[in-house]
């Protein structure tokens, strides 16, 4: 029985989601040949850091490298589409024919389909990376794979409801909290005021950062917001390029850049590009909460405090609606007068909204008796074994 663990993005904010699974299924079936296939040093270094040392010297490696030319030839297309991915894919098709199953955080890998032979396919697995509402969190290309391993019930629901067998869902909670402190407080600035997570998302349509974020950064670094601390952790991907492209929405937009005014504040600490944006470093940190679209607003929410939500959309799609259950775990503005208006009562608004933040939680992430890792690596198991039967 052979497993390949899938890294293949560029950045390693889904890393987490991920590694920890394989680790476990060294220790609990090593019996499986279990592989990592990652995109490159980077990516390795990270999930190197996140599993212990035995399970590191178990699994086989395989970086996932690519030619001079076909290198050069994805340097420039990464602008527009995800390239460096795809051409991965194609570069290394005989490791992924060699496997029973493929574990992925991203759907490219449903590419494969189209280059392995189909008497030597094997089964295809997702675990998503986080467990956000927005509607790009379900694709139709979730009905291809035959297992999602999923964070709670919520996402077993909303899948179901657009057609993916229930069969086909297996709940193992959430791999990525078992790397990290969940009580801990990490204590970023010297003045003792209340902090503010700013998380906005990097999606042209739904982030609030393209035409709102620059004057929420220039609030904070005024005589007014001088109240507060301010923790500017975008995700990952917003400052990777200047445009983004919003397939979904047919929406392309140029990222704004950050006022000269923040950058040099005393009570904005500013990160755009290190792995403290999604090792929880600033989730735990911090006393509030606003974003738009991300799904880190559920592991913020790993201890219930105020949040607030800013939508900003260009395109108001009806449907949308089902996706923005976390919505209702604060409130949600369309100003930022609004939402600075709103600041100074958060501890009070905090509390209003705790109930459904916990109720929400719950539905979204089943934290279980057991590791959620080891809880997937049963499932992948036992997947296998389902089909060597049939």
């Amino acid at each position: 029985m052979r497993v390949v663990f899938l890294f293949n993005h560029d950045a390693a904010h889904q890393v987490a989601h991920l590694a920890g699974i394989a680790a476990a299924m060294t220790r609990t079936h090593p019996e499986v040949k279990t592989v990592i296939a990652y995109a490159g040093p980077m990516i390795r270094t990270r999930i190197e850091g996140l599993i212990d040392e035995k399970s590191a010297g178990a699994i086989r490696w395989h970086e996932l490298t690519l030619g001079p030319i076909a290198r050069t030839a994805a340097g420039v297309l990464d602008k527009v589409l995800p390239a460096s991915r795809l051409m991965r894919l194609r570069s290394h098709v005989p490791l992924f024919a060699s496997a029973d199953m493929i574990v992925s955080t991203e759907r490219t890998c449903l590419r494969l389909k189209k280059r392995i032979p189909a008497d030597v396919m094997p089964l295809f697995a997702k675990v998503p990376h986080g467990a956000g509402d927005r509607s790009v969190s379900y694709h139709p290309d979730y009905r291809r794979f035959d297992r999602s391993f999923v964070a709670g019930r919520k996402v077993v629901d909303q899948l179901v409801a657009h057609g993916v067998e229930p069969e086909k869902l297996v709940v193992i909670g959430y791999p990525k909290f078992e790397n990290i402190d969940l009580a801990a407080r990490p204590d970023l600035f010297d003045a003792k005021r209340p902090t503010v997570v700013y998380n906005p998302h990097f999606d042209p349509n739904l982030s609030s950062w393209y035409d709102h974020g620059p004057d929420i950064l220039r609030w904070f670094a005024s005589e007014a917001g001088q109240r507060f601390n301010l923790i500017f952790a975008p995700h990952v991907m917003l400052f990777r390029k200047e445009l983004h492209v919003s397939p979904e929405y047919g929406l392309a937009r140029r990222r704004p850049d950050i006022p000269e005014e923040a950058l040099t504040a005393g009570n904005i600490l500013i990160d755009t590009d290190s792995p403290r944006l999604f090792d929880m470093t600033y989730t735990l940190a911090a006393d509030a909460y606003l974003g738009d679209a991300s799904s880190q607003i559920y592991e913020f929410l790993v201890r219930p405090r105020p949040a607030f939500f800013f939508d900003a959309r260009r395109d108001v799609k009806a449907e949308d609606d089902e996706w923005h259950l976390f919505w209702e775990c604060g409130p949600v503005v369309r100003s930022v007068d609004e939402l600075t208006g709103m600041l100074p009562d958060m501890q009070a608004i905090g509390e209003r909204y705790r109930a459904r933040q916990e109720e929400l939680f719950a539905y979204t992430i089943d934290l279980g008796d057991r590791p959620a890792s080891e809880r997937a690596a049963d499932a992948i198991v036992k997947a296998i074994k389902d089909r060597a039967d049939r």
